[in-house]
């Protein structure tokens, strides 16, 4: 069985959030037209505390997208986005929901930031996303979503550790920075993972 694994199609990383990934709303219209296409789809949604210790507003005498090390770990300050609760955190109202069989929470600790959709960053806690997987006989996993660069790259990464075949769907996602979606694909690549066009599915 293959699934296809919508990542962070929210509010806050969308033109106009508070995080807004670049051209973001353009993979919309491809997700959507994507899923039919597919056996399984699930989605992750990025969950943050008010007070995240990932979010610049909480370590004073930094700024946005400055580097610290929080708890043992590289982190990047960002703005504050996705805050539990708030329309920010919210799926967009352009995204077909009807399809969507689960959702997977993260970055809800507040002491650790959660880029990928199986894992916080340190690998201390599960999602339960792998396990659900192949509790649904997953195979195949093809991920869309945003952003390429972070969670998107974070997410495939997992999915390769998990053992599942997995695919990035370039054109249904969008990057912070091109720089790093060209070293992220590089790594993907080298990893095993396959990058490949929606045209391919549709």
């Amino acid at each position: 069985m293959k699934a296809l694994l919508l990542i962070d199609i929210q509010n806050d990383f969308l033109p106009g959030g508070a995080l807004a990934v670049p051209e973001g709303d353009q993979i919309i219209a491809i997700v959507n037209q994507l899923q039919p296409h597919f056996d399984l789809v699930v989605a992750t949604q990025d969950w943050h505390p008010a007070l995240h210790k990932s979010f610049a507003s909480q370590h004073t005498n930094h700024q946005v997208f400055q580097t610290i090390n929080l708890n043992g770990l590289e982190q990047v300050l960002w703005p504050d986005h996705c805050v539990q609760g708030t329309l920010g955190a919210e799926f967009s109202e352009e995204l077909e929901p009807r399809r969507i069989e689960a959702i997977f929470r993260k970055g809800t600790d507040i002491e650790i930031d959660s880029y990928s959709g199986f894992y916080d960053n340190g690998h201390r806690k599960s999602t339960g996303l792998a396990d659900y997987l192949r509790g649904k006989q997953v195979r195949q996993v093809f991920v869309a979503g945003l952003a390429a660069d972070y969670c998107v790259y974070y997410s495939l990464l997992d999915s390769l550790e998990e053992g599942f075949k997995t695919y990035l769907i370039e054109d249904a996602t969008r990057p912070i920075s091109p720089e790093g979606f060209k070293k992220a694909k590089a790594d993907i690549h080298n990893k095993g993972g396959k990058i490949i066009q929606s045209g391919a599915l549709l």
